[in-house]
C-alpha cells in the first residue's frame, strides 16, 4: 500500500501528536502508511521531491491559523506555511490528486479555488449537527453514514460563497458549507473527521488561550467533550483511506 501523507500546520508538540494518533485511528491505518510533515518545523521544500507517484492521497490537518486573517497580523511562520500550501494545491488540483483537508482545509481549499473565506459562519467550540445533502448521499467518502449525524467543530472562520465549480457536500443550520468537493478528488471537511471525545478534550485545554472560547469555560467545555458521542465523522476518514489506498 502506497503511504499517505500528513502535513501539520500545528506549533504545539502535543496538538500536533494528537492529531497523528487521530489520523492513524480514524484511517485505520499504521504508523508506517502514514507520514507525517510539520510545515512549522520545516519548509515544504520543492513539491516534486515529495514523491507524489509513491504517494496514496494528502491530508491536510487543522490548525491555529485562518485563511482569513488581516494580512498585516500574519507572522512569518504563517506566511511561509500558507505559500508552501499553496503551491501544493497548484499541483494536486492541477492533477485532481486525492486531498483531504479539515477544518484548515475548508479555507486553505477555499481560497486556493477562489471561494470567500471569512468570520460569517464560526461554529464554537464542541458539536455541530451536519446535513448529509442530495450530492454528498451520491458520493463515496459519505457512503454508509446517515443524513444527519453530529461532528466535532471549533473554527473562527468559514466559507462563505464556494469556489465556483465545488460540490457541495454537507451543511448545517449554523454553517453552510460544512464539507466541499472540488474536481473528483479533493475534498474539505469544516467538521473534524479525525477527532474523538479524547483529542478535543486535550485542544480544548491546549489552546484554551487561543480565542475561541472564554479561558474560564475549558474546563466545563473539557467535560462536555468527554461526555460525548461522535463516532460518524470517522466514517469519512476510513473511507477516503480505504477508496485511495490502492491507487
Amino acid at each position: 500500500m502506497k503511504r499517505f501523507i500528513l502535513i501539520s500546520t500545528r506549533e504545539h508538540d502535543g496538538a500536533a501528536d494528537d492529531e497523528v494518533r487521530g489520523v492513524l485511528a480514524a484511517g485505520g491505518l499504521q504508523e508506517e502508511d502514514l507520514r507525517v510533515i510539520r510545515l512549522t518545523q520545516a519548509p515544504l521544500g520543492p513539491v516534486a521531491d515529495l514523491g507524489l507517484d509513491q504517494c496514496a492521497a494528502v491530508i491536510l490537518g487543522g490548525s491555529p491559523f485562518n485563511a482569513s486573517d488581516d494580512p498585516s497580523s500574519k507572522t512569518a511562520l504563517q506566511l511561509r506555511c500558507e505559500e508552501d500550501l499553496a503551491r501544493l494545491l497548484d499541483v494536486l488540483v492541477a492533477e485532481d490528486f486525492p486531498f483531504l483537508g479539515a477544518c484548515y482545509g475548508v479555507g486553505t481549499l477555499g481560497v486556493h479555488q477562489g471561494g470567500t473565506i471569512d468570520r460569517q459562519f464560526g461554529e464554537p467550540v464542541g458539536t455541530s449537527h451536519i446535513r448529509v445533502l442530495e450530492e454528498g448521499r451520491k458520493d463515496p467518502l459519505l457512503e454508509g453514514l446517515p443524513d444527519r449525524f453530529d461532528a466535532f467543530v471549533g473554527h473562527k472562520e468559514a466559507v462563505s460563497v464556494l469556489p465556483q465549480g465545488a460540490v457541495l457536500l454537507a451543511d448545517s443550520a449554523t454553517c453552510p458549507v460544512q464539507m466541499f468537493r472540488i474536481k473528483t478528488n479533493l475534498y474539505a471537511t469544516q467538521f473534524h473527521p479525525e477527532l474523538d471525545p479524547e483529542g478535543l478534550a486535550q485542544r480544548i485545554m491546549i489552546y484554551r488561550d487561543a480565542g475561541y472560547f472564554p479561558p474560564h469555560e475549558a474546563t466545563e467545555l473539557r467535560e462536555k467533550a468527554l461526555a460525548s458521542r461522535v463516532d460518524w465523522p470517522q466514517v469519512i476518514l476510513r473511507n477516503f483511506v480505504r477508496r485511495y489506498a490502492q491507487r
